[in-house]
Formats: C-alpha cells, sequence, structure tokens
C-alpha cells in the first residue's frame, strides 16, 4: 500500500506534567530534525552546537521520497520550496559518456505523492534551523560537550547532565546525541573510543556556475534541463544535478582515498582531480576545467551499534551519524538522520508523563523502527560501492544488462515481483537501486508514522505480557 500524502502536524499542547526538557547535542540536519519533531510533540528542546555560529558546509544534497514526506509532514513545504530543484530522471551512463538506463522521477513521485528534490546544503540547513526557532527550539552555541553524568539507581532525579568544555553543566530529561559522523556522544556511551570505519574512498566536492556552462552547447544540456546523471567508471564515479533554480551546478566526484592519516576534509589539487577524469567522457572533462578549486572529503561508515542507541537510565540515546553512517552512494544519508528525528519526535508524543517507564518505551520503539532499516542502508550503499566502481569486462557487461533489462519497466507503474521474475529477474538486483527492482518499495515508501504505530502497538502488547511477571514492566 502506498503511504498516503503526509498530513502538517499541529504543535501539541502539554501541561509541566507531560513536558520534558530535552537536551540535542548537535545542529546539523539530524539535530534540528530531530528538535523539529521533538517540539511538534510539546517538549521543550534547547540544542547545545559546539561551533560559534551554526552553518553547514558541503555542496548539493539529494532529498528522496521519503525524506521529501518528513520535511512536508513538519510544515515547511513553502518554506523549501523556493530553493528546491525538482530534477526529472536520473541518468546511469558508463565512464566513456554511453547512456545505459534511466529512472523516471516524476513516474515515481505519482506513487510516493512525494517529489525528489535537490538542496544546496545550506538552504536545507538554514530552513530546518528557522523552523526549529520558529517551534520554539533554544540554541546555544560555544558549547561543546564533552562528558554525560547518567543518573545512577541511587538517584530519584532521572535526568542526565552535559558537561560542557568550560565547565559549564546542562541538565535535562533526555539528552540526544546527534553530533556527527565522529561522534562524541557515541563514544560517551560506549564508554571507549570508537573511530568511525574507512570505506577506501573519497570525495570532490564542488560547485560550478552555470553562466559558462550555458556558453556550450554540450554543456547547456545539464542546466536548462535538469537530472541527476551518474558516470560509472573502474574504481570511480561521477555524479551531478542542477541546484538553486539553474544557478550552480553540482559535481560530486568519488575516488579512491589518497588523505594521509587522520584527515576527514583537505583542500584538494584541481589538477590532481582532473587527470583521474582525463579519459573519461569529455564532458566531464569540459565541467571540471570550470572548477577553479575543490575539497575533498574521507568518506567513512559506522555500521550498527550494539546492542543499543541508547543509555540503560533512559535519559539518552543517538541519532544520524552518530548512529549509522553510510556512503553517500544510496543518497540517503541525511535521509535517515531527518527520519530518525521524525521517528524519535512521534514515540515521544506518545509519552503521557514524565515517568521513567514512558521515556523507556519510547525509546526502545524508537530504535525498533529505526535500527534494522539503518542497517539495510548502510549495507545496500556499500553494494552501490562496489557496482560504481567495476572495471570493464564480465562483471560491468552484467551489471549494464541488468540496468537495461530492470529498465524496460519504466513507465509501468508499480512493478510486482512476480513480474520481475517472469523476465528472470530477482528484485533488489537492479544496480539503479531506487526503482522498483532495487530498494524502492523499503526505502522510498517508508513511511514513519505507520511503522511507530506498528511498532508501538507491538510494544505495548509485549510490555502487559510481562507485566505480572517482571515488576519493573519493561527495559530498553
Amino acid at each position: 500500500m502506498a503511504p498516503k500524502k503526509p498530513e502538517v502536524m499541529e504543535k501539541m499542547k502539554r501541561d509541566e506534567k507531560s513536558r520534558l526538557d530535552i537536551l540535542i547535542v548537535g545542529a546539523g540536519l539530524g539535530g534540528l530534525g530531530a528538535a523539529i519533531s521533538l517540539l511538534l510533540a510539546g517538549h521543550t528542546v534547547h540544542i547545545l552546537e559546539s561551533t560559534s555560529q551554526i552553518a553547514e558546509v558541503g555542496a548539493g544534497i539529494q532529498c528522496l521520497p521519503n525524506s521529501s514526506r518528513t520535511l512536508i509532514s513538519w510544515g515547511m513545504e513553502d518554506m523549501l520550496a523556493p530553493f528546491a530543484t525538482r530534477p526529472k530522471q536520473c541518468n546511469m551512463i558508463g565512464w566513456k559518456g554511453q547512456k545505459i538506463s534511466h529512472m523516471d522521477f516524476h513516474e515515481y513521485q505519482a506513487e510516493f505523492g512525494t517529489p525528489f528534490w535537490d538542496f544546496h546544503r545550506a538552504n536545507l540547513h538554514q530552513c530546518l534551523l528557522d523552523r526549529a526557532l520558529q517551534l520554539g527550539a533554544t540554541v546555544e552555541t560555544n558549547a561543546r560537550v564533552v562528558d554525560i553524568e547518567f543518573p545512577s539507581s541511587a538517584t530519584s532525579e532521572n535526568r542526565a547532565t552535559a558537561i560542557l568544555a568550560d565547565g559549564r553543566m546542562r541538565t535535562a530529561d533526555l539528552i540526544v546525541g546527534a553530533d556527527g559522523i565522529h561522534s562524541r556522544c557515541r563514544e560517551m556511551l560506549l564508554g571507549r573510543e570508537d573511530p568511525p570505519i574507512l570505506t577506501g574512498d573519497l570525495a570532490y566536492r564542488l560547485l560550478l556556475s552555470t553562466e559558462r556552462m550555458m556558453e556550450d552547447p554540450e554543456l547547456r544540456g545539464f542546466v536548462e534541463d535538469p537530472q541527476v546523471n551518474y558516470w560509472m567508471g573502474p574504481d570511480a564515479h561521477a555524479v551531478n544535478y542542477v541546484l538553486r533554480g539553474g544557478k550552480l551546478f553540482n559535481m560530486v566526484l568519488l575516488v579512491p582515498d589518497d588523505m594521509p592519516a587522520g584527515a576527514t576534509t583537505l583542500a584538494g589539487n584541481v589538477t590532481e582531480m582532473r587527470a583521474l577524469y582525463k579519459d573519461w567522457d569529455p564532458r566531464i572533462s569540459k565541467l571540471l576545467a570550470l572548477c577553479e578549486s575543490v575539497y575533498k572529503w574521507r568518506l567513512c561508515i559506522r555500521p550498527g551499534l550494539d546492542p543499543t542507541w541508547s543509555h540503560e537510565s533512559g535519559t539518552f540515546t543517538i541519532l544520524g551519524d552518530a548512529a549509522h553512517a553510510t556512503l553517500p552512494y544510496l543518497a540517503s544519508g541525511a535521509g535517515m538522520s531527518l527520519e530518525d528525528g521524525h521517528v524519535l519526535g512521534l514515540c515521544f508524543a506518545r509519552v503521557k508523563g514524565r515517568g521513567l517507564e514512558e521515556r523507556k518505551r519510547a525509546l526502545s520503539v524508537y530504535e525498533r523502527c529505526r535500527r534494522e532499516r539503518t542497517e539495510r542502508v548502510v549495507q545496500r550503499g556499500n553494494v552501490q560501492q562496489h557496482l560504481y566502481h567495476v572495471h570493464d569486462g564480465p562483471e560491468q557487461t552484467e551489471r549494464d544488462r541488468l540496468l537495461r533489462a530492470f529498465g524496460e519497466f519504466n513507465g509501468k507503474g508499480k512493478v510486482s515481483r512476480e513480474e520481475f521474475e517472469k523476465r528472470g529477474l530477482v528484485e533488489g538486483e537492479d544496480p539503479l537501486p531506487w526503482r522498483w527492482g532495487g530498494v524502492g518499495k523499503w526505502l522510498l515508501m517508508y513511511d514513519c508514522e505507520r511503522d511507530v504505530e506498528e511498532k508501538w502497538s507491538k510494544v505495548e502488547t509485549a510490555a502487559r505480557v510481562q507485566e505480572p511477571k517482571n515488576s519493573e514492566k519493561f527495559h530498553i
């Protein structure tokens, strides 16, 4: 069943007996998303940001229909519209320039009820910040959290305390760690160091002004007819799409990691970058000739965190890249962070009091909704890394055959597993991941509200069964 068109959420009204004080560590996309959802649930939210000013770095970001569904439900459609580009389709292209297959975004949007959006990351981030402030969030900068004190069994306070680098303390009923891939909050939960895992890839990210592109007949079409393009080649791939109503052109080049140990972001060498793609589609060389400077980012992942994302006290949890950072090859890292925040808010919308057991139950449902899904995203991102980077030969030939075979279903609406099997195809094996033959059915059709409803019902049933046997009633 396709998700219903999302309803815009109204802010819940609560009295002091049911309103929780919540601290969010980190003012990135995930932290701001969590703030919005928890504010809509009627709670008080204070955001701690380590930097001196709140700003987002980076370039383009793709928002798939599951992500735009969340943003629309937060009442952000009108504020985001001026900054959104709606690409017509996604093209899969061989590294020499031959088109292999495509996906019609508009066709899939008709099924999902929500759009594919492309943003400059800074615009999306600013809109999330504006919405959080509009709903009543307070923000504190220069507030780097270095430790968290959890309540002990001997205390009756049931509140956690964030300790800042300058010795100040901030106490709350719930602290949410949303401090990104190099998360200190994750390490505080684990009680040990836990660096992210290297993937062997890095990303060159660059933004081009489209004015000069419009002077070249071969490049003008990229601007006039906005589409998402993926070039796949040996050990590397390239992605590009238009931003800000055609004013900017976003490019991401994914190549083997050559950064020194310990580095995460460095200024890149433009000449070196161009050399990596000199034998590719000539249009890429033309585009890179317009680039004057570039940065490169080391790509890391964080597989699932066992056994839990939340502290046993029920006063602390984590979300986003701190819990499950993924490669960007499924265009779903930010989307998963936004979903995490939305689900967390939906769970705490069901809390009727300030009691610890209710908090624990909400955290349990939150994690049940998010753990398996985000682990699948990390795993599929790793699969795409391999598929996009195979060398010319039998494996590349088979990949391209599958792209074309699954592409034959374009324009036919939602396709069943049985229809694929009639053609000798296996659902899930489409190398263009967002189509029905890939992961479209479970990734793009996800409905946060429905998932929370289903999981909450199961947890409540389990709690009722356990209650006579267990005086503690419920555990995270």
